[in-house]
């Protein structure tokens, strides 16, 4: 099992990024997965998932209404799209292999935000 995170960077306040996971060697669609990050000095949290086919997402609360979760299963590919960013969201963002719980980690997004 491989996870690439990519599309990490610096962003102002109310900016966006996209962040986008390649996966391989399992079968991508028969999986949910999700997002998770963690801030300095605080666990990691799970922010995003969504299920296998797509169909079914979550978020946690604080990111509800500002990033989206999504996925093509022809290019094994999971995104999150993250809007009106704050300060808050700045952490290290991974990929997880699973909606709810992953048993699977990529290497991990550093996402700074800061004026």
């Amino acid at each position: 099992v491989q996870l690439v995170e990519s599309g990490g960077g610096l962003v102002q306040p109310g900016g966006s990024l996209r962040l986008s996971c390649a996966a391989s060697g399992f079968t991508f669609s028969s999986y949910g997965m999700s997002w998770y990050r963690q801030a300095p000095g605080k666990e990691r949290e799970l922010v995003a998932g969504i299920s296998s086919a797509g169909g079914l997402t979550n978020y946690t609360d604080s990111v509800r209404g500002r990033f989206t979760i999504s996925r093509n299963n022809a290019k094994n590919t999971v995104y999150l799209q993250m809007n009106s960013l704050k300060l808050e969201d700045t952490a290290i963002y991974y990929c997880g292999r699973g909606r709810f719980y992953a048993d699977y980690w990529g290497q991990g997004t550093q996402v700074t935000v800061s004026s």
